[in-house]
């Protein structure tokens, strides 16, 4: 038997045009295809296929149905070869399976039970006094009714209680409530409290149009500013893309997808008639959600914001999509204006028109670089180097990965042949070696490898190995331990200094809390992750016997590691530089070779005399 799921997989990616259109004269009327029947060999065009309806229905002699049903009828195979004949030409596997499963989707009570708080919401949001507010602010939104009911936008109100009740009332009782993430335990004996309140609710859709989830975006002062449904068994926010339920078809058909930064964005553009719009759970692509554009098209355009972060999502989807072999370019706005508010001032066309000036990813990133100067001067463009290699490196596609080598020697004036040595010695973007670039400098930053995504590639500086994570893990530790030493540390090093983002997170809210903070105080800057990490930290604080010393040492470790990253940055400059230069550099990677030992001997001294730990 072949599973429902991979039916429905099927039938909706398939497209029904073509596939009949393979046996049948078609032509396109409105919106349907028309051409003469093949089942009682008509002449006329009262054969009409609908791929908005994805069915097919003959006006004289009553034959209609599917694309399976039509594959069956027409060329007499069975029903799980004409599944498998769609799911070929869709480019999906069909496997059979010897059983179904016994019983009902485990999911269904998931998707039941957010299905029914979606209708809530909307009701709240309407119907209710509480949702007043919400429907003002669509209003200045410029969100009209009938595209706030067709994305199903509702609103959660701040009263503790509502909702709750309500639920109880049909029936879901608080476990199922929980294990939904819509009620978040309370403290021992509290009561449980709803994890959306004052919020605006976007329902957030699988490909299949389940309600597995939600996205709330905050109306009052607060933070977060947007909050999603927890991690479940039908939510996994980087597995998913807001809108590609109501824009996988029409992606498919149009060949191309366009990705925006949020709901309001996708929203806006499919009400407006731009109907190939999706946006990802956070802000930047991962690899899951490349993969799944990539099975509906290979051309691919990013239209983020571009403020500094809007070009950092740019750059690091592009390098997702990149490796799914896809054909990424970049859409830009006038400056001060993103998709919601330049569609709404200027219309669906001008949008259109914009795509059709979008520049390939590589070479936004070149733009950018070069209207900064970073192509002027020696340091820099080693800089510049860095940004652009790991997007070549990411290319999976080799004709595109040759085209940007090429592309990237041009510019920078450098030997094919040097760039691709550089290319061969580093299979892995080294994102912390590269130096920060100067304030307001306008160059996109290279792509930030999470620690997951560093695993995944096979990267040794993953979280927790590796001698400078190690470093910046004791020296954090031992801090959260010894906070008298917080008021003189910036002096020693600053956040910067930190490569791990969760210990650089932790290191700054230490320093936002002062000396006489409580872990409460900490925690309070930190997001979940960091949190979590404090507390592993914390966990581990009674085998660090000497805070003290740990400190120093780690800080002396650190300083070692950052000469030993100059000196390499210097070495791979050398290939780059006149023979005047050559000389000056090679000086300077001595001075630093020399204070590295000194530092390194200081730290063996404190060590020995200091003793184990």
């Amino acid at each position: 038997m072949i599973p429902d799921e991979v039916v429905e997989q099927v039938r909706d990616a398939a497209d029904i045009v073509q596939i009949v259109g393979e046996y049948v004269n078609l032509k396109r009327q409105g919106t349907d295809f028309r051409g003469p029947c093949p089942f009682h060999q008509g002449t006329h065009r009262n054969f009409s296929v609908s791929p908005k309806k994805r069915m097919y229905y003959c006006f004289v002699c009553h034959e209609g149905g599917d694309v399976f049903k039509f594959l069956q009828k027409r060329i007499g195979v069975e029903w799980p070869a004409a599944v498998k004949l769609v799911g070929e030409k869709a480019g999906i596997e069909v496997r059979e399976v010897d059983t179904r499963r016994e019983g009902p989707d485990p999911r269904e009570p998931l998707w039941e039970i957010n299905a029914t708080a979606a209708g809530y919401f909307q009701k709240i949001l309407w119907d209710d006094p509480f949702g007043a507010t919400a429907r003002e602010y669509l209003a200045q939104r410029g969100i009209s009714r009938e595209t706030a009911d067709q994305f199903g936008i509702g609103f959660a109100p701040r009263e503790i209680g509502l909702m709750r009740n309500y639920m109880n009332t049909l029936g879901f009782d608080d476990a199922r409530l929980i294990d939904a993430g819509l009620l978040v335990k309370g403290e021992e004996g509290s009561e449980p409290r709803p994890r959306f309140r004052a919020r605006l609710i976007f329902p957030i859709l699988d490909w299949m149009s389940r309600h597995v989830g939600f996205g709330g975006r905050l109306l009052g002062p607060g933070e977060p500013k947007y909050l999603n449904s927890p991690e479940s068994a039908v939510f996994s926010k980087g597995k998913l893309l807001y809108g590609l339920n109501w824009a996988k078809n029409d992606i498919r058909r149009e060949d191309q997808a366009l990705v925006v930064e949020g709901y309001f964005d996708v929203a806006q553009l499919m009400a407006a008639g731009v109907t190939t719009a999706v946006a990802p759970m956070g802000t930047a692509l991962t690899e899951a959600q490349a993969v799944l554009l990539r099975k509906l098209t290979k051309n691919v355009f990013l239209l983020y914001d571009s403020d500094r972060a809007g070009l950092k999502a740019t750059f690091r989807s592009g390098d997702e999509l990149l490796a799914q072999g896809v054909s990424v370019r970049v859409v830009t706005l006038p400056d001060g204006e993103d998709p919601d508010t330049f569609v709404k001032a200027n219309g669906a066309p001008a949008l259109v028109e914009r795509l059709g000036g979008a520049i390939d990813v590589f070479e936004r990133k070149i733009q950018l670089l070069d209207r900064a100067g970073w192509f002027a001067e020696l340091h820099k463009k080693r800089r510049a180097l860095d940004r652009l290699l790991p997007t070549v490196r990411a290319t999976s596609d080799l004709l595109t990965r040759d085209l940007y080598l090429g592309r990237a020697s041009e510019v920078m004036g450098v030997a094919r042949e040097v760039l691709e040595r550089e290319l061969g010695a580093r299979s892995v973007p080294s994102v912390a070696a590269a130096p920060t670039p100067a304030p307001g400098a306008e160059a996109p930053a290279g792509p930030r490898i999470s620690p997951a995504a560093q695993v995944r590639r096979g990267d040794k500086r993953a979280r927790h190995s590796g001698r400078r994570a190690s470093a910046e893990r004791e020296l954090v530790r031992a801090m959260l331990v010894l906070r008298s030493r917080v008021e003189s540390m910036p002096e020693k090093r600053g956040p910067e200094g930190f490569h791990d983002p969760a210990y650089r997170a932790i290191y700054e809210a230490l320093l936002k809390a002062g000396a006489d903070s409580t872990v409460e105080d900490i925690c309070a800057h930190l997001d979940e992750e960091a949190v979590a990490v404090v507390e592993d930290l914390l966990a581990a604080g009674g085998t660090q016997l000497n805070p003290q010393r740990t400190i120093d040492d780690s800080l002396a470790k650190l300083h070692a590691l950052d000469l030993g990253r100059d000196m390499s940055s210097i070495q791979r400059l050398v290939p780059l530089a006149g023979e005047a230069e050559k000389d000056v550099l090679i000086g300077k990677k001595y001075a630093l070779q020399k204070e590295r030992a000194e530092t390194s001997n200081k730290s063996s001294s404190s060590t020995n005399q200091g003793g184990s730990e």
